[in-house]
């Protein structure tokens, strides 16, 4: 995002067709997020897992993204906990790639009924497809990546980029 020069070949096979930047705070191991990399691996998704801002930023920079997953909790730098959420630069920053990917936003339960609804304002005003509220489970998670490939990919995978060596410029396949 902040450089311009061109993306480094990414280490995918043939088989995976999908970037899926996958962030989560929650400390427990059995989070539904957690479980989806497992479920969507034999479909050709390839999850991109991310625990603290800065680890998302770095994944943006070095590969395509073609649908997000932002939990608002996780924390900007490790050992931060919640002091300074990093969920809110990760959304800024994908509402700025050209193309922007479709953004699944969780989001903690909020403790008014104002702060739900600026929450959502806010999500929503940078970018977010969709937002769903902890404790995200499986099925609504499932349901919004299929609406999101749908709405934003026809149905299709979406085309990548690989770093040709020859021509030392980026091809676009799909």
């Amino acid at each position: 995002m902040g450089n311009n020069a061109p993306k480094q070949p990414s280490t995918t096979s043939n088989q995976e067709r999908l970037n899926l930047l996958l962030t989560c705070g929650s400390w427990r191991q059995d989070t539904m997020v957690r479980q989806l990399p497992r479920l969507l691996e034999p479909f050709g998704i390839r999850s991109l897992k991310a625990e603290t801002g800065e680890e998302a930023l770095q994944m943006i920079d070095e590969q395509d993204i073609h649908i997000a997953i932002v939990d608002l909790a996780i924390p900007l730098k490790q050992g931060e906990g919640l002091r300074r959420a990093g969920g809110e630069r990760v959304l800024q920053l994908l509402r700025r790639m050209t193309p922007q990917p479709p953004t699944i936003v969780i989001r903690p339960r909020q403790s008014t009924a104002r702060e739900n609804a600026r929450s959502l304002a806010r999500s929503l005003q940078e970018g977010a497809f969709t937002v769903v509220d902890r404790p995200a489970m499986l099925e609504t998670l499932l349901d919004a990546l299929h609406r999101a490939m749908k709405r934003h990919y026809a149905g299709r995978w979406p085309a990548t980029t690989r770093w040709n060596p020859a021509t030392n410029e980026e091809e676009y396949t799909s």
